[in-house]
């Protein structure tokens, strides 16, 4: 389990903060209401994997609860928590998944993806609708199919874009015996 250090604490803020400006500034409208093209579930899912579970629950929930806060129609809290639980599940899943050894080969892309797939159905067809029902009295078939459609709009985004960050993060990172002593 990866420890809440001072860079994990960080990454949390920044991975807020970018999870928020994203959300609320770069959100493109789907054809059902009140659900978006999301491109910050991309930057969440990077930021569980490489920092764990604990930093993808805060990223989310503090992300989330900003845009939302920011639009000044209240926290809309069933998907604060939703965004929360993806970034547990995506971490969770993606725990082995070791992108400071600079490796990002098919078997890293398959668990983040599969570690995104997995977190975006929990969210956003299971917890998010189900909360939705039980908090705000809201009707079924119109919350499962927001639910629905959220996970596959963001299934995508996310794999475009959490995948280019991790590709582009692992490639960074020096590869172990690369750098040699001058004299």
């Amino acid at each position: 389990m990866k420890k809440l250090s001072v860079k994990t604490i960080v990454a949390i803020g920044i991975g807020a903060a970018l999870f928020f400006v994203l959300g609320r500034f770069v959100a493109i409208p789907s054809p059902v209401p009140n659900t978006n093209i999301s491109l910050q579930y991309g930057i969440l899912a990077f930021i569980a994997a490489v920092f764990g579970p604990v930093a993808g629950v805060l990223a989310g929930l503090i992300g989330h609860f900003f845009i939302d806060f920011s639009y000044g129609w209240g926290v809309w809290w069933s998907w604060v928590i939703a965004s929360a639980v993806f970034g547990l599940v995506s971490g969770l899943v993606t725990l082995k998944l070791d992108l400071d050894e600079g490796e990002f080969n098919s078997k890293g892309l398959l668990l983040f993806n599969g570690g995104q797939i997995l977190g975006h159905i929990v969210a956003w067809v299971v917890v998010a609708p189900v909360l939705d029902i039980l908090m705000y009295a809201e009707p079924a078939n119109k919350v499962f199919l927001q639910g629905v459609v959220s996970a596959i709009l963001n299934i995508v985004t996310t794999a475009i874009v959490g995948t280019i960050l991790c590709i582009a993060y692992a490639k960074a990172i020096p590869k172990a015996g690369s750098l040699t002593e001058e004299d």
